[in-house]
């Protein structure tokens, strides 16, 4: 029997805070939670985060939230900077900024503390992408005609066309997906519903899949998961994670091929075939457009090498 979320573990977790600091952060996490629809690892990210920073505010002479100040909160940012990445404490501040606004919102302060804070200097590593060379030999490298090969085509397609998540992937169900209208809908992170268009060649290998390799994985007991394993389950991310190795492997390409790097070719391609930016971000799901504009740096990246490799003002003289 798959287990719940025990309430009382949580509780028990936030009591490791001072006490004169519990009952801001229960109240802080209750709300999000119910009214962002946050991620389950995000919520607990933003807890422990809370709980912690209560723990060392308290030290640093901080009676309840009511009484820190930006000293005490410039203070808790110092000592983040010798044990935390930069994006581990863009994330912490994140959530102190976002306690704190509470805090003013529900009257416990008139003022935010946090309004005046620096955050770190974050230098975001651009994702590694394949070309759309590369992405159709990996495409045409499940070349047989048995079950697995039409499943895995039919998962590439959809993947490099749609930029869906492993996860999304994985957890798509038939009612999901709509062949005749060319779309999926998706339930990505924080349960937010979003849909996806399809392309001809995606729709074509899943409804190759649907119509003549998903009837053999199935079993007595398969329920409405569109990817089966051999079992009559659904793919898990771990077997699409192989999958794609293997798939990469026969293809040829010496690139660390993973299903997020599809999904991050996915947007790469499209912003270089002009495709709207905030187009791109609703597809992909991000909740902020700061999230889709690494791709905007890829691309300037991409152009930047295209033109220091073929223009011949950059070529050394002979």
């Amino acid at each position: 029997m798959k287990k719940g979320r025990d309430p009382r573990r949580e509780i028990d977790h936030i009591a490791l805070a001072p006490e004169d600091f519990q009952e801001e952060i229960r109240s802080y996490l209750n709300t999000i939670t119910l009214e962002r629809g946050l991620a389950r690892n995000t919520e607990v990210a933003y807890r422990d985060d809370l709980v912690q920073a209560a723990i060392l505010l308290k030290k640093l002479g901080a009676a309840n939230w009511k009484k820190v100040t930006p000293k005490h909160l410039t203070a808790w940012l110092h000592s983040l900077s010798d044990q935390f990445s930069g994006a581990t404490q863009a994330r912490k501040l994140t959530a102190m900024r976002m306690l704190c606004r509470h805090l003013v919102r529900e009257h416990v302060r008139d003022d935010d503390p946090t309004e005046l804070l620096a955050g770190p200097k974050i230098r975001r590593k651009l994702p590694e992408t394949l070309s759309t060379g590369e992405m159709q030999k990996l495409l045409n490298a499940p070349t047989g005609l048995d079950a697995y090969s039409i499943r895995d085509r039919a998962m590439l397609e959809l993947v490099y066309s749609s930029g869906l998540r492993a996860s999304e992937v994985c957890g798509l169900n038939l009612q999901q997906v709509d062949l005749e209208h060319g779309f999926v809908r998706v339930f990505g992170k924080g349960s937010k519903e979003r849909v996806v268009p399809l392309g001809a060649k995606a729709r074509d290998a899943v409804a190759a899949y649907l119509g003549s390799a998903r009837p053999r994985f199935l079993k007595p007991k398969t329920g409405s998961e569109l990817f089966l394993t051999e079992r009559g389950k659904a793919m898990s991310r771990k077997t699409l994670w192989v999958m794609v190795k293997s798939a990469a492997a026969r293809a040829g390409l010496d690139k660390n091929v993973k299903p997020h790097l599809l999904r991050h070719s996915f947007a790469t391609h499209l912003l270089g075939g002009g495709a709207d930016l905030r187009a791109i971000q609703e597809m992909l799901g991000h909740a902020s457009i700061g999230t889709t504009q690494i791709y905007t740096a890829v691309e300037s990246s991409r152009l930047l090498d295209q033109h220091a490799r073929h223009h011949p003002r950059n070529k050394s003289a002979k």
